[in-house]
């Protein structure tokens, strides 16, 4: 088994912009469950096969999806996600433009993960024993700057742990999302 990829930090708000876009986070989603060319996306994702396919190679430029040529017959063009451990630099290393984008990014990421928690509570009942695996954890630590960090490494370094590129027998998807961020009153 492949280990999970080395983390690689990007400093180019270009690459931030072509993986945020709508339609794009769509296409990476689908491509990691399975492979699939742009006109099977386009019928997943109600969208063109014209649009599909350029944002699958904007994706491709930025090195988000790699073609998968074993899979084609003909003329047709298969892709594949590309599991990557994307860093960001600290906020005070960033461009004024990275910092908005990324402020953007941060906005859309939390509204899906919002939307995925609303599915899966509407969902819950449907889904037996995995129903009863929401794991959550609400609290505080007193910490001071290297700890935090050490923290964030120790969370990074059990994530990477379970990282997977293709699930097992009996295995699913599991969200996993991890936050901190200091009092702002200073408590």
């Amino acid at each position: 088994m492949t280990g999970p990829p080395s983390p690689e930090e990007i400093t180019d708000p270009a690459v931030l912009k072509a993986m945020m876009h709508p339609l794009r986070r769509r296409i990476m989603e689908s491509l990691g469950r399975e492979p699939a060319t742009a006109t099977k996306l386009a019928k997943e994702l109600g969208e063109s096969s014209g649009a599909t396919s350029y944002h699958l190679r904007e994706l491709a430029k930025y090195d988000f999806v790699d073609e998968a040529p074993e899979l084609a017959h003909g003329k047709e063009r298969w892709w594949r996600a590309r599991h990557r451990d994307i860093r960001w630099p600290r906020h005070s290393e960033q461009s004024e433009e990275m910092r908005a984008v990324f402020g953007e990014a941060h906005r859309a990421a939390f509204t899906e993960d919002l939307e995925q928690m609303a599915r899966f509570l509407r969902r819950r009942d449907e889904l037996g024993e995995w129903g009863d695996a929401l794991v959550f954890s609400r609290g505080a630590v007193h910490v001071n700057l290297e700890e935090l960090k050490q923290f964030w490494e120790e969370y990074l370094d059990l994530l990477r742990r379970y990282w997977r590129p293709e699930p097992g027998p009996d295995a699913r998807k599991v969200f996993v999302r991890w936050t901190a961020f200091p009092d702002p009153d200073g408590e």
